[in-house]
């Protein structure tokens, strides 16, 4: 299965969250999108996979810290324990084995980070 993974301030929109998944999927055919478990309730989450019709799957914050990523932001890792939360809940959303197709592309707007990864989740 192919995951997005995001990231995102609590300034977010669906249109910043959209600009990071256009640019880090390109022409892959994303099944999910997830998310740190403290931000899957957030409107700008729900609006986009309501629009999108695509399920919301939480990534438990143990998860997102336990998980390497390819980027590494130091501002990211003081506040998240992670290097790219994109990156870690993509790699974790998308189950055992997974691999990134995409490191974490950032909006327009700066407000929201993406990445997209491949595993064995269904």
């Amino acid at each position: 299965m192919i995951v997005a993974g995001f990231g995102f301030r609590g300034s977010a929109t669906p249109e910043s969250l959209r600009d990071a998944l256009d640019q880090a999927a390109g022409e892959l055919a994303v099944a999910a999108l997830c998310a740190p478990d403290d931000k899957v309730e957030s409107e700008c989450l729900l609006t986009l996979a309501q629009a999108l019709s695509l399920p919301v799957r939480p990534v438990a914050a143990a998860a997102v810290t336990e998980t390497a990523t390819a980027t590494q932001s130091p501002e990211v890792l003081k506040r998240r324990g992670t290097g790219s939360v994109a990156e870690a809940t993509a790699l974790a959303g998308a189950g055992h084995g997974s691999r990134l197709l995409s490191k974490r592309c950032i909006s327009a707007d700066r407000q929201a980070t993406c990445a997209i990864a491949e595993g064995t989740a269904k």
